[in-house]
């Protein structure tokens, strides 16, 4: 086979890919994405040819650079990294698909493999702290909320395995037109990739069209203060950035206002956990959620907390500059409600670069160079577990998302499991510009509305801001980079769907099948090399 078929091919995937992705793209494609890279597999395979790892790689090189490309305008080291490191994991399992398929079935089946070694890559890939995970395949479908309504079954990997199983369906059909198979066996083969594409989408038109929001009623207002957060957020006092989001506030909250949200960082404050009484900024908040009866105020800041000296340390630890005692930083949310004390979230799932660097022995140095997408500058303590601002009753529970863990399907249902009616979701989204990396950022909260059936509130600073149902509508969204304050009466639900009682099921699922697979496979191949040298 010619060296630029093969390069050919190889663009094609990534071209489809991208074309496919949201927020402008041609989704439907993404069904037929995988079948060039797939026919390429067949072909090397077939000839015993090597070269495939680097054909996968140059593909999904192409797709992550142009779908995330707009990660340059704030960091152009860390969007080279994330660019060849993420088609790098790719690629490694593409090649892993590769070896099983021919070790177990001698190339000659076993297409499958690919959807199981890939739901396992993407399950892997959310939980660890290089994660980077805004090309999970079951994205893509996040501007289609009419597609999948099964997601409250499923999450978001179920829309992994839709497109890959129809991907390998379409591969097995060219496959059995080029093999001349019997006309019967093409029919079948035909009819149920028809099946495997309609009978979800259909199921989904029928539930979105049936479905009715669930719940009490609760007001919410959401708050956009749009601060430049490379100059701005950084000259202007914490107090003048408070005054600027109590304004914009006052505008829409009334005595029925339920929720204020306020965006990732409003609080610009230098905060100390074991001295939240002292923080001006904390008391102007208690102090104007005091004037109506049943306020509470969601916010986002950065806090500090030191280290006790008896304390054991983690490689978070930041050293004081003037003496030899250790503290740590954390991307926070409060929760400020009258009459009670305050409630915190630390963020978990925190943005590798920027929030997060390597403490892996050699890699440790890398911790230099984090990036500076907020006031605070390397590795940052994340909290182990989600968790809940509970209120007086389970309805009026909010689940707080930080920025980054939107992305996060089962982190934000473990969220909801504890006891929460409704996601509000605060975010700084202004260091990319307008690219497509915000916008992209706004659609991942439609997939948690519906994999958890919450209505979501997001604040982002510079937008976009927006009211999510419980069926993944947007019902209301600001304009980018304009101060804006909107008000909405959502939901509060507070049943469980099958998705936030049991989370990535099918990433654990996928996981076993995997390594059982492989296993096999890895004996196959030793015992015919065996075989061979006899």
């Amino acid at each position: 086979m010619k060296i630029y078929f093969g390069l050919l091919l190889a663009f094609l995937t990534g071209i489809l890919l991208t074309i496919s992705w949201p927020e402008q793209g041609i989704t439907p494609l993404v069904f037929i994405a995988f079948v060039p890279l797939l026919i390429l597999q067949q072909r090397l395979g077939d000839a015993g040819k090597r070269g495939l790892f680097w054909y996968a790689w140059l593909a999904f090189l192409v797709w992550n650079v142009l779908t995330t490309w707009w990660i340059w305008n704030s960091t152009q080291w860390g969007s080279i990294a994330a660019f060849v490191l993420n088609a790098l994991f790719m690629a490694i399992v593409f090649q892993l698909f590769h070896v099983s398929k021919k070790w177990l079935f001698g190339n000659r089946g076993g297409t499958y493999i690919l959807m199981f070694y890939w739901v396992t890559f993407e399950y892997l890939h959310m939980n660890w702290d290089l994660t980077w995970s805004w090309l999970n395949l079951g994205n893509v479908f996040a501007t289609k909320p009419s597609w999948i309504q099964w997601y409250e079954i499923t999450g978001s990997l179920g829309g992994t395995i839709w497109v890959l199983a129809v991907n390998i369906m379409f591969f097995n059909v060219i496959q059995g037109f080029v093999s001349r198979l019997p006309a019967a066996r093409l029919w079948l083969t035909g009819g149920v990739t028809l099946f495997i594409i309609f009978i979800p989408f259909i199921w989904s038109l029928v539930t979105y069209s049936t479905y009715s929001e669930q719940g009490k009623p609760m007001q919410v207002v959401v708050v956009q203060p749009n601060i430049d957060p490379y100059t701005e957020q950084y000259y202007l006092s914490p107090d003048s950035l408070v005054s600027k989001n109590l304004a914009l506030a006052s505008e829409m909250t009334t005595s029925e206002t339920d929720v204020i949200v306020f965006p990732e960082s409003a609080l610009q404050e230098d905060i100390w956990e074991e001295s939240l009484a002292y923080s001006a900024n904390l008391r102007r908040m208690r102090e104007f959620s005091d004037q109506f009866p049943d306020l509470a105020i969601v916010i986002g800041a950065t806090t500090y907390q030191k280290v006790l000296p008896d304390e054991p340390k983690t490689h978070a630890a930041r050293k004081f500059r003037d003496r030899d005692e250790h503290y740590y930083a954390y991307n926070t949310a409060f929760l400020i409600e009258k009459g009670e004390n305050y409630q915190i979230h630390h963020k978990s799932k925190l943005t590798p670069g920027a929030e997060i660097m390597p403490s892996w022995g050699i890699l440790k140095p890398l911790e230099g160079l984090a990036l500076d997408l907020g006031g605070t500058v390397g590795t940052l303590k994340k909290e182990d577990y989600p968790m809940v601002f509970s209120r007086e009753t389970t309805e009026k529970g909010i689940s707080p998302v930080i920025c980054y863990e939107s992305v996060y399907g089962e982190f934000v249902a473990n969220s909801v499991r504890l006891g929460s009616g409704l996601v509000v979701v605060i975010t700084n989204d202004g260091w990319w510009g307008n690219s497509p990396g915000h916008r992209q950022h706004l659609w991942f909260s439609v997939l948690r509305a519906i994999e958890t059936r919450r209505s979501v509130a997001r604040s982002a600073n510079t937008g976009i801001s927006a009211f999510i149902n419980q069926r993944g509508d947007i019902l209301q969204k600001t304009p980018y980079w304009q101060p804006a304050v909107i008000s909405q009466e959502l939901f509060a639900n507070t049943k469980m769907t099958y998705y936030v009682k049991n989370g990535d099921y099918l990433g654990r699922v996928s996981g076993f099948i995997s390594v059982m697979v492989l296993l096999i496979a890895v004996t196959q191949g030793f015992l015919r090399k065996r075989k061979s040298l006899v």
